[in-house]
């Protein structure tokens, strides 16, 4: 539950070097700046480095490379943590970490388990995250699968980083798409009767609509048909919400994301939640009369302009529902709220967040992660579209086709506000060239190691029990230093709000981990060949890193000499590649595989 060993060790000595300065009167800082520490452009320039120097240059007014020398000559413990501190101008602080503090990473990932790389950055706070949402006129496209995927991993993110969250699909069940809904239903369902009805040009179209009226004709017969227009279009209206709730939340189940609240608009404006919250910004001088409509001021809180809120012929707009729905979101008490939103809802948010004010709160008490659009590619063509849906590519064809892991992971390997092009058939691939099937292969690949040197009789130790001083390599410790990476990784997704960033570091990890496995030994190469025999069983292409498969090859691949002291080392360390790898892809609800 750290930043990580390393990093917390590093960060103390330059915040007591500061301090003692302070004490001495050497430097002023005051207030105390913060510590960074970023990986050197070059790996031979050291572990570590900071810019407080140049960061305190301003305030102390003195020039950053004398201010690095005091905080260096008052770095009372530097030997005990560093092999060497290097002043770089115009201040950078290079700073060589010894090399029983990198094997202390092994140690503490293997303490803390699942939980390394968890904090306390949310510690103790209820948030609201919102997302999907969709309405429930018809299926879920890859679109809403990306919304998804991300909505869950920051869930994920924040339960990581202490707190309690809730997440809610916000159910958007009235006003004009309803209608519309009803009535496309029940022009199928005539149509189904004999009738000539044709569904309103505006209307919802795509086989899931004669599905759905071939339900209701098995339902009632041609009992609809006696029935007012307005009437009928309302009961073929509830047969389709009911269905097309259902089969969202089924096909959100088989994504592996679920929500523990569904929050209905409808119950909004049949409550009365929606007048009584205009009622309330009218006593709070936010609400304007002008050419028959009623305004929310939202200017008054930086919006480009005021807003309507009820139009002139009485009826209320999907702001003031979105208003009442945020209003009972604040009533609930939850410490932060973020919502999951289309990139189209981009100028949406100065006016949410005019709300958030207008009733007492920071503007940053609601966040938004806005989710690009997916184009669909297969082999780099585009995907036609959906039969079934008439306009689109369903999330559940997707799933039938690729998984969910895969489309999850595919979701997520990109900044969630540009665009991504997802292509089925690489998805489907088990090749280097697919990113989850490479993350979950090296996950797999280590997996298997441990099964076949346990079946062996090779005890596979925590670092407490392996000679961690046989691991030498700089590849060993260049895997150490990019494990002991992960708890800044998610620390820095956690602020940002930006899953993709764990997604990319598994992949820069199975990376050195598929690299490290085809340079060195780590079981004698009859084992190893044991190794590439099960976990190649399953498989019909290349496998991540792969250069052959018998033990002669990969014998001439390895260029160091295996002793017992190695093989624990080397294992103890795979043990830890495999841990990480496993809470970072549970992070992203996506599944770490023993076998592949």
């Amino acid at each position: 539950m750290s930043r990580g060993v390393v990093r917390e060790k590093i960060e103390a000595l330059l915040h007591q070097a500061l301090r003692q300065a302070r004490e001495r009167g050497e430097l002023k800082a005051d207030p105390m700046p913060s510590i960074t520490l970023d990986a050197p452009k070059r790996p031979e320039w050291g572990d570590l480095a900071s810019t407080v120097a140049m960061a305190l240059a301003a305030p102390e007014q003195r020039a950053p490379h004398e201010i690095a020398q005091i905080i260096v000559s008052n770095m009372a413990e530097r030997e005990r943590w560093l092999d060497r501190v290097e002043i770089v101008r115009p201040g950078f602080l290079n700073m060589t970490v010894k090399r029983e503090m990198w094997l202390e990473v092994l140690r503490e990932i293997e303490r803390l388990g699942t939980r390394y790389g968890t904090n306390q950055l949310a510690q103790g706070q209820r948030l609201l995250i919102e997302f999907v949402s969709a309405n429930p006129t018809g299926p879920l496209h890859v679109g809403h699968g990306r919304g998804a995927a991300v909505g869950q991993a920051l869930a994920n993110l924040f339960e990581a980083a202490g707190a309690e969250v809730v997440r809610e699909y916000y159910i958007n069940d009235a006003g004009r798409q309803m209608k519309l809904l009803g009535a496309s239903v029940l022009a199928r369902y005539e149509q189904l009767n004999g009738r000539e009805s044709p569904v309103p040009e505006d209307g919802y179209q795509g086989q899931y609509i004669e599905d759905v009226a071939a339900q209701v004709l098995a339902q009632v017969g041609t009992a609809f048909l006696q029935l007012p227009r307005e009437e009928a279009e309302r009961r073929c209206q509830s047969v389709a919400y009911d269905r097309l709730v259902n089969e969202i939340r089924a096909d959100l189940a088989r994504f592996g994301v679920t929500f523990q609240s569904w929050f209905s608009e409808a119950s909004l404006q049949q409550s009365g939640a929606v007048l009584r919250v205009v009622q309330e910004l009218k006593t709070r001088g936010l609400i304007v009369e002008q050419e028959g409509a009623i305004w929310f001021r939202s200017s008054a809180y930086g919006d480009e302009k005021d807003r309507v809120v009820q139009k002139q012929d009485g009826d209320f707009t999907y702001l003031a529902s979105d208003i009442a729905y945020h209003r009972d979101k604040l009533l609930r008490g939850y410490d932060r709220l973020i919502n999951v939103w289309g990139a189209d809802h981009h100028g949406y948010i100065p006016r949410m967040q005019a709300v958030m004010e207008a009733f007492g709160y920071p503007r940053t008490h609601l966040g938004v992660v806005l989710v690009q659009m997916v184009s669909l590619l297969r082999g780099g063509k585009k995907v036609e579209m959906s039969k079934r849906a008439g306009e689109f590519i369903t999330l559940r064809e997707v799933i039938d086709e690729v998984g969910a892991d895969a489309a999850k992971f595919s979701f997520l390997m990109r900044r969630s506000d540009t665009h991504l092009d997802f292509d089925l058939e690489l998805a489907k691939q088990q090749s280097a060239d697919n990113p989850v099937y490479y993350v979950q292969y090296a996950h797999a690949r280590v997996a298997s190691l441990c099964r076949v040197a346990e079946s062996r009789g090779i005890t596979v130790p925590d670092p407490s029990q392996a000679d961690l001083s046989a691991l030498a390599d700089p590849d060993e410790f260049g895997l150490i230093r990019k494990l002991s990476l992960y708890p800044t990784i998610v620390e820095g997704a956690v602020l940002a709000m930006e899953p993709h960033r764990v997604a990319v570091y598994l992949q820069e990890l199975a990376g050195q981990l598929h690299a490290f496995y085809f340079r060195h030994r780590i079981l004698p190469p009859a084992a190893e060949a044991e190794v590439e025999q099960e976990t190649t069983a399953q498989e019909s292409e290349t496998k991540p890193g792969a250069t052959g498969t018998d033990a002669a090859a990969l014998s001439s691949c390895h260029r160091d000499v295996l002793t017992p002291e190695l093989t624990g080392a080397r294992l103890a360390l795979m043990r830890q590649v495999r841990q990480v790898i496993h809470n970072g892809l549970g992070l992203l609800g996506v599944s770490a595989p023993e076998r592949m």
